[in-house]
Order: structure tokens, then C-alpha cells, then sequence
């Protein structure tokens, strides 16, 4: 039984297009940083918890600069504040999209092994008499490693 979980006809102008895309994705967020996982452990975060104790202690200082010493940069965390606010959207567009390619990329795989195994089931049957049997041994060699247990569900796959 044939699976064809999806059907994608991008053009290679498609795949141009998305690249220039992707091209000023990169110019335009070129200030995005990249951190190793030592220097995101050492960082106070500010959970789903603490947004809201965030944002309405920023409010409370813009609100009573007297208490401000000159040292506190409220202008450059507010400023933080607003460009997260922004990021978000985006990040969660962006997520929504990888998302989606991720599966798209799991279900196009996914039947080409299908197909493949179908394959490789037609040729164990009907490829002995028909000299493929070399072929078949070659292709085979996939499953050897596997003891056997690829073999066997391209067995039942036929």
C-alpha cells in the first residue's frame, strides 16, 4: 500500500525566492546574538512569571523618575521591553513556519522510505529470475546492519 502523505511543487524559482528571503532575514536581524550554553546559564531570565513583575516595575520607575539613581539604564530596559515585544511576533511566526518544515521535511521522507521499502520488497520477490538479484544484495546491505529488523518491516511493507 503506496503512502503519499504530501504532494510539494516548489519551482526552483520558489526555492530562489525563499532564499533571497531568508538572505534579508539575516541582513535585517544581523544584531541577533548567538550565546553558548554557559553564558545563557549565568543569566537572570525573565520567565512568563516575571514578565508581568517586569513590566510593572518598569512602569512604577518611568512613572517616579526621583527614585532613579543615574546608574539604573531604565530607558535602555525599557527600550530592551519594547524590542522584545516586537521579536516575539516575529519568533513566533518563525516558529510556526520551521514548525511546518520540519514536518513537511518528515513526511517527505517519510515516503520516500515507504516507496523504498516497496521497493526493495518487489525486488526480493520478483528480482531473482530477473537478474536484479545483485542489486537487490546491494541495497540489502542497509539492512545487514540492522539485524534484520529493516528487513523485516520491508518484508511486511509488501
Amino acid at each position: 500500500m503506496s503512502q503519499n502523505l504530501i504532494q510539494l511543487n516548489l519551482s526552483d524559482e520558489d526555492y530562489v525566492a525563499v532564499d533571497a528571503a531568508l538572505a534579508t532575514l539575516e541582513q535585517r536581524l544581523s544584531g541577533l546574538i548567538d550565546m553558548d550554553a554557559s553564558e545563557r546559564r549565568g543569566l537572570a531570565k525573565m520567565g512568563d512569571k516575571s514578565e508581568a513583575f517586569c513590566r510593572q516595575t518598569l512602569r512604577v520607575m518611568a512613572q517616579n523618575p526621583g527614585i532613579v539613581p543615574a546608574n539604573v539604564q531604565l530607558a535602555d530596559a525599557q527600550a530592551d521591553l519594547k524590542q522584545l515585544d516586537a521579536l516575539r511576533e516575529r519568533s513566533a511566526r518563525l516558529r510556526q513556519l520551521l514548525g511546518r518544515c520540519d514536518d513537511t521535511e518528515l513526511a517527505l521522507g517519510s515516503d520516500v522510505m515507504s516507496t523504498a521499502l516497496e521497493g526493495y520488497a518487489l525486488l526480493k520477490v520478483l528480482g531473482k529470475g530477473s537478474g536484479l538479484e545483485e542489486l537487490r544484495q546491494g541495497i540489502g546491505a542497509r539492512f545487514a546492519r540492522q539485524g534484520g529488523a529493516a528487513e523485516r518491516e520491508a518484508t511486511s511493507a509488501g
